[in-house]
């Protein structure tokens, strides 16, 4: 049965919703650990989705993406870090970055496990559920998968210069303020799906694999 797009935006709302807030409030807690306080005292270390969300970002685009059909796309603001703060900045500046995909890998599980079981749920809730698991399994995949790319200022670029020699992490970081004009460019032109689809394949089968 084809969805209405009412529908869709209520199935997806809040696994994106989530997806999104526990993605940024994770970079905070690590940053934390690691000894930046600068999200902790701007409050953005929360579950609470209006901390992050990014009008534009969080709710137009990724509304749009779904209504269009295409590749999920959208992003929250992002949780403040000085990764001059950070005990180690270099090598401390990995585990920050990674911390969001990880805790999109994490949602995915959880979603996973809710589809497995959404079968034992009341007859009326079943469906719904089982739909809204499998947008979380989407969701997550496609912000980990993301997020990983190289390209700064995603988390895949940031741990690129954490791991990258000093000689070439400066002039990799220097590609971040263009970092989002080259990714909207891709996404537009449809390489960026391209790219996308086959690592989302891949993370998947990983799932089905685990679980």
């Amino acid at each position: 049965m084809e969805l209405t797009i009412i529908q869709k935006i209520a199935i997806y709302t809040l696994p994106v919703i989530f997806a999104i807030t526990v993605h940024e409030a994770a970079h905070g807690y690590v940053a934390k650990h690691f000894g930046d306080m600068t999200a902790f005292n701007a409050g953005r270390i929360t579950l609470n989705p209006i901390k992050h969300i990014d009008p534009f970002g969080t709710i137009l685009l990724p509304a749009l993406t779904i209504m269009l059909g295409g590749i999920l796309f959208g992003w929250a603001k992002p949780v403040p870090v000085d990764f001059g703060r950070l005990r180690n900045p270099k090598k401390d500046m990995l585990w920050v970055a990674a911390a969001g995909p990880a805790s999109n890998f994490v949602m995915a599980v959880f979603w996973v496990l809710a589809l497995k079981y959404s079968v034992f749920a009341p007859e009326a809730i079943a469906n719904p559920l089982a739909l809204m698991a499998k947008a979380g399994v989407t969701i997550n995949v496609i912000l980990m998968v993301l997020n990983l790319l190289p390209l700064p200022p995603l988390d895949g670029g940031r741990i690129a210069v954490s791991l990258l020699p000093y000689r070439y992490a400066r002039p990799f970081a220097n590609i971040e303020p263009y970092g989002f004009v080259i990714l909207i460019i891709l996404l537009f032109t449809g390489v960026l799906g391209r790219i996308l689809q086959p690592l989302i394949a891949i993370v998947n089968g990983l799932l089905v694999s685990i679980l």
